[in-house]
């Protein structure tokens, strides 16, 4: 009889630390979710901070440091223009660039475009009014990387498919 009444008490105290396990779970949970916000909020300080760095050291961000070995200032204006805002034709193109720099011809627009789309920095999609060009997504995630961030991490991923520079 001694031992159903202990067998009682154990089973009354395992129901009361599994609800003590419980209640402390759900206590937690907050918390948790809360160091989730700081270490993203973590992540953007250092994203600002290396900006920070970067601009201290090259007097601005621009993206010959993701991809070093532009040639001129032409190609680094139409890749600031395609980061800015993507998916232009030539004629848009040339109107940026003429904005940034003073001056832009279209055919020395064309040949640029054309050496990044070789290189693989920009890809050309066709469509009914000629060509659109955007920064390919490897040189965008190589960017994102620099400045800290993961622009699109909290996006499902939607890489296009691309051969020699150009949509498939």
């Amino acid at each position: 009889m001694a031992k159903d009444g202990l067998q009682d008490d154990v089973r009354e105290l395992r129901k009361q630390v599994e609800a003590l396990r419980e209640a402390l779970a759900a206590v937690a949970e907050p918390y948790r979710e809360m160091a989730g916000y700081v270490e993203q909020l973590q992540a953007i300080a250092r994203g600002y901070f290396r900006l920070l760095d970067l601009y201290a050291k090259h007097g601005a961000v621009s993206p010959d440091v993701v991809v070093p070995g532009l040639k001129d200032d032409i190609s680094k204006s139409i890749l600031t223009a395609l980061f800015e805002k993507g998916d232009r034709n030539i004629s848009q193109i040339t109107e940026a660039v003429k904005a940034k720099r003073g001056t832009a011809s279209r055919r020395i627009v064309r040949e640029r475009l054309h050496d990044l789309v070789e290189r693989g920095v920009v890809v050309a999609s066709g469509g009914s009014r000629g060509h659109t060009y955007r920064v390919s997504e490897d040189v965008t995630a190589k960017w994102s990387q620099v400045l800290g961030l993961s622009k699109y991490g909290d996006q499902p991923e939607t890489r296009r498919e691309t051969r020699g520079g150009h949509d498939v």
